[in-house]
């Protein structure tokens, strides 16, 4: 129990010495706890054997870390990814396991330890990536969104990859691999190939089942406790539970658990999972690396001096030009392009579980199994160095002029449709998403996309005037356009032409002015919304208030403007006159004369009378109705009109 809490002290000490000063240092906090590993283990030797259990234990954050990312997939995201998921995805897992088989057996491998070799080495770092793109506020970015594609692409190849390599292992060698197993993998051992894959899809198709019809009826049962920690207690019991069942049948439980994430991403209670297990996944993910730094074994350094470091540089380049070349084909923009690249150069933690199952497959020789996790573990520590690169890159290609990307590709569609992401874009799309709703946001300033991004919202970088981008933004299907573009031509431009290609299309524009209203219902906007109109309401409704009129007054007049203005404005844009001046326009200027004695007699009216009761926001009345509630007089009311 002492050596316990003396070695749990270390850890923690370390962990909140050298990961903070890591991140200060830009390093990032993986690469900081891959050198806490080192230093306590190659470097300093203060580690042993109990390192082999803490890796058994530090292996449940990435458990819980597939768990999570499985709980933000909705599998109608995946459905709007697909794209990406076979297209660019697809492809780098086929074209690269195809290379690294190629390359080993040049090297002198077999065929079946070659292509085990390449399904291993295809696969990069979920857990470095993610937290990495994160922490630099780069995963809403073109190059972030391509790399979790592809990492997503990765994690479901682990599937057909573990159901492929017992048939790389003839049956005599994976027999002789058995002798002395015990428990299930003794089980599966025994097992002729194809068995080893039913058993293996099947406990795939069980956790789905489980997810979806075990999980949800038992996690309603539990919260009608009201007690937190069952909360948590639940969230750890199917963590734990379908980690252990893909055990016991010799599978990743990190795989197992990232499918019930996803059977589970729908689910009324995914919040509270996630706030339940996020503080776990944190540290024991930050142990997970500790592990890896600790557990490098230098002595096959020194037997390989220079084909370790050959191995390792061959495995980042094949992997660089594999990814660079579908960055190309995909249209990336020359930033995302090396952010793409670079950050995806490695192998992966999911690489550890295939070597370990090609081991107990004796699909590998021993010494290649523990070459392959070497390999494995350095391209692993030098990614930070690799995003590092891409920072430096990022500079020479912004100080060259290249650092404005093209426009991004949009993978999603929404039904409605913000155009233009400033302060009025930005406000208008955190109440939509308050109250759950979703847009597509695009915008031409870059630096008002990545201010947005840095805030947690997602826009994309593009001149919404395109038609190519509008199309891709999902116009043919959208319910509603917003356009919040500050250029008052552009915007213009932009409602005339979603009017003529969608006429059933809701479009509300924000406007400059009054004249810009006029050009707004002319080109075909549904609705307008002036600039500072509701902010100057605001100010003369305060103004109201201390001038002696009663809250409820003030908002009686504020209402009575606002609804008289709307359908005002209709009137005068049926003989506003495009280019000649307002004062210029006589008939512009006998209507707004006449409105604005309406106006003032519905003022008064409105002031000595009751209220009416509030109307209904989609109802708008014109002045005559107005006047005729002021009066009394229902034969002057003419009827409302939607707006």
């Amino acid at each position: 129990m002492e050596g316990f809490l003396l070695n749990a002290t270390l850890y923690l000490l370390c962990i909140v010495l050298a990961v903070p000063l890591a991140s200060r240092l830009g390093l990032g906090s993986v690469l900081g706890y891959l050198l806490i590993g080192l230093m306590l283990g190659p470097v300093l030797g203060l580690v042993g054997a109990e390192m082999v259990t803490l890796r058994h234990v530090s292996e449940i954050g990435v458990v819980m870390m597939l768990f999570l990312i499985g709980l933000e997939l909705d599998p109608r995201a995946l459905w709007a990814m697909r794209n990406k998921l076979v297209g660019m995805g697809g492809l780098q897992v086929l074209i690269t396991v195809a290379l690294v088989t190629a390359a080993a057996i040049a090297f002198g491998q077999t065929w079946q330890s070659a292509l085990a070799m390449g399904m291993i080495f295809s696969l990069s770092s979920t857990a470095i990536v993610l937290q990495t793109l994160t922490e630099k506020k780069l995963m809403n970015t073109p190059g972030g969104r391509s790399a979790f594609s592809v990492l997503l692409m990765q994690d479901i190849a682990v599937i057909p990859m573990l159901a492929i390599m017992p048939f790389l292992a003839s049956p005599e060698i994976r027999a002789a691999g058995t002798e002395g197993g015990h428990g299930a993998m003794h089980l599966i051992g025994s097992l002729p190939a194809w068995g080893v894959t039913l058993v293996t899809l099947g406990a795939v198709a069980g956790t789905v089942l489980a997810g979806h019809y075990l999980v949800r009826p038992l996690y309603r049962y539990v919260q009608a406790a009201r007690l937190r920690e069952l909360n948590t207690a639940m969230a750890l019991v199917i963590v734990a539970g379908i980690a252990s069942l893909m055990l016991m049948v010799g599978l990743s439980p990190a795989l197992g658990t990232f499918l019930a994430g996803v059977v589970l991403a729908n689910s009324e209670f995914r919040h509270e999972l996630e706030s339940s297990i996020e503080p776990f996944k944190g540290l024991l993910l930050g142990l997970f690396f500790i592990t890896v730094g600790a557990g490098m074994d230098f002595s096959v350094f020194w037997d390989a001096p220079i084909l370790l470091p050959v191995y390792v540089t061959g495995l980042v380049m094949i992997k660089v030009a594999v990814l660079y070349g579908l960055a190309m084909a995909f249209r990336l923009d020359r930033q995302s392009r090396w952010l793409f690249t670079l950050g995806l150069a490695q192998a992966g933690e999911f690489g550890f579980v295939l070597v370990g199952f090609a081991s107990t497959q004796r699909i590998m020789p021993p010494d290649i199994v523990t070459m392959s996790s070497l390999v494995i573990a350095l391209s692993m520590l030098i990614t930070p160095a690799l995003f590092i690169l891409h920072d430096v890159i990022a500079k020479v290609l912004q100080g060259r002029g290249g650092a404005r990307p093209a426009a991004d590709t949009i993978d999603e569609t929404h039904p409605v449709i913000i155009a233009g992401i400033d302060r009025f874009g930005l406000t208008v799309n955190r109440m939509i998403a308050l109250t759950g709703g979703k847009t597509t946001a695009i915008d031409d300033d870059l630096r008002a996309v990545r201010r947005v991004r840095k805030l947690g919202f997602k826009a994309y970088y593009g001149d919404a005037t395109r038609p190519a981008l509008l199309a891709s933004a999902g116009i043919d299907t959208a319910e509603v356009l917003v356009v919040c573009i500050g250029d008052a031509k552009a915007a213009t431009t932009l409602v005339r032409y979603a009017r003529r290609i969608r006429p059933d299309l809701f479009i509300i524009a924000r406007a400059r002015d009054r004249e810009h209203v006029f050009e707004l219902y002319r080109a075909g906007a549904d609705e307008t919304v002036r600039e500072v109109y509701d902010s100057a309401l605001r100010c003369g409704r305060q103004v109201l208030e201390r001038s002696g009129l009663s809250a409820y007054e003030a908002e009686n007049a504020e209402r009575t403007l606002v609804t008289f203005d709307r359908t005002a404005l209709r009137d005068l844009a049926k003989v506003w006159r495009p280019g000649v001046p307002l004062e210029d326009n006589a008939d512009y200027i006998e209507l707004s004369r006449r409105l604005q004695a309406d106006l003032e007699h519905a003022f008064a009216e409105t002031l000595l009378h009751e209220a009416p009761p509030p109307r209904s926001q989609t109802e708008a009345t014109s002045p005559a109705d107005i006047l005729a509630e002021a009066d009394g007089n229902p034969e002057r009311q003419t009827g409302r009109t939607q707006t």
